[in-house]
């Protein structure tokens, strides 16, 4: 059983680097790979459950089982480092790939650019004259809103001054108009206290009555 799992062992571990290797830059298929160590896993643990049935036979069973672990552990080791191996090539090609895809869409993008670099520039002039004159518009355009606002604003301004001083000179003459009934009101009633003092003057007292004979 150990001689097999040697010879096993160097030849899987013989086509891997020899299909990582080949020519430098041949990838391997990573679908096989992947199969064929899946394939190896299952043979090996096969084989592996022969050897744990056998040292079910044997007087000294856990020492046996023992030794077979240890093999076994060594194995599928083995076997996820040619894993991780093959993990690491796929995406080394895949980085490759990608590489390869962006410097042939950069290499299309810069014949397309200098192909269009003419018409752009002259795109680029009108599109700056349009700019620039439509900056132009709009600066004129805000500058009149602008002075709009600002006359708007006066003319608010004034029209508020304006009710205010009115209301100060309705203020005013409302007192003046009050102050003006006061002294009429006074003056009435100063009248009309000396009617009554000159009446009470006019009244005459009345004749002494003669004295009664004795």
């Amino acid at each position: 059983m150990k001689k097999w799992f040697v010879s096993l062992f160097f030849a899987t571990l013989s086509t891997l680097l020899g299909a990582q290797t080949a020519a430098g830059e041949v990838a391997p298929d990573i679908n096989v790979e992947r199969a064929r160590i899946s394939a190896a896993r299952a043979t090996l643990e096969s084989g592996f459950l022969a050897e744990d049935a056998a040292c079910y036979k044997k007087f000294a069973v856990n020492h046996c089982l023992d030794r077979v672990n240890t093999r076994r552990r060594e194995a599928i080791a083995d076997l996820r480092r040619q894993e991780i191996l093959l993990n690491d090539e796929e995406r080394r090609l895949r980085g490759a790939a990608q590489l390869r895809k962006l410097e042939e869409k950069l290499s299309v993008e810069k014949q397309q650019d200098a192909a269009a670099s003419s018409t752009k520039t002259q795109e680029d002039g009108a599109s700056r004259l349009i700019r620039e004159k439509k900056k132009s518009n709009d600066q004129a355009t805000t500058g009149a809103r602008e002075k709009t606002a600002i006359e708007a604003s006066a003319a608010r301004l004034k029209e508020n001054q304006r009710k205010a001083q009115v209301r100060t000179d309705n203020r005013a003459e409302a007192a003046l108009a009050a102050e003006k009934l006061s002294a009429r009101q006074k003056k009435a009633q100063e009248r009309r206290d000396q009617h009554e003092r000159d009446r009470l003057k006019e009244i005459k007292p009345p004749a002494k009555s003669l004295p009664l004979p004795e």
